[in-house]
């Protein structure tokens, strides 16, 4: 449980410090309009504004500290209970979106083929993936 609670958190964080950089600059990308025809997969002007791409970090975060906090990676802060639950909200909401980007990614037809198959290829197994991991631990019991 701790190396799958070590993996999920690391990646987590990670994922997370990327939409911090991604609030300020489109890198890896040369330009916004690269990058949001690749990762977001919507106009320039269709961008997620910086205070809400710095929300999703802070939220992405949080999640990495409840799989480590679960996995006993990290010390518990405040009632166990939200940590217990807050494990299978995280698995929950990746496995949704990693299920949701298989079907509207498979299904858009060319919508954002760029965005579509990046997300066929990679967002959405990476969620799917993170998901069974961040359940893995959910389920197991503390420590």
């Amino acid at each position: 449980m701790m190396i799958s609670g070590g993996i999920a958190a690391v990646a987590l964080a990670l994922v997370a410090a990327l939409h911090v950089v991604w609030a300020f600059s489109p890198w890896p990308l040369a330009s916004r309009a690269d990058f949001a025809r690749l990762v977001v997969g919507v106009p320039e002007d269709g961008l997620p504004s910086r205070p809400l791409t710095l929300l999703v970090a802070g939220l992405i975060a949080a999640a990495g500290y409840v799989v480590a906090a679960r996995a006993a990676l990290l010390p518990e802060v405040g009632p166990s209970w939200v940590v217990e639950v807050g494990a299978f909200v995280v698995a929950g909401v990746l496995g949704l979106r990693g299920a949701a980007g298989l079907v509207s990614s498979g299904m858009r037809g060319g919508a954002a083929p760029d965005f579509d198959r990046l997300d066929l290829r990679y967002y959405s197994p990476l969620c799917l993936v993170l998901a069974g991991l961040t359940l893995w631990v959910a389920l197991a019991s503390g420590g």
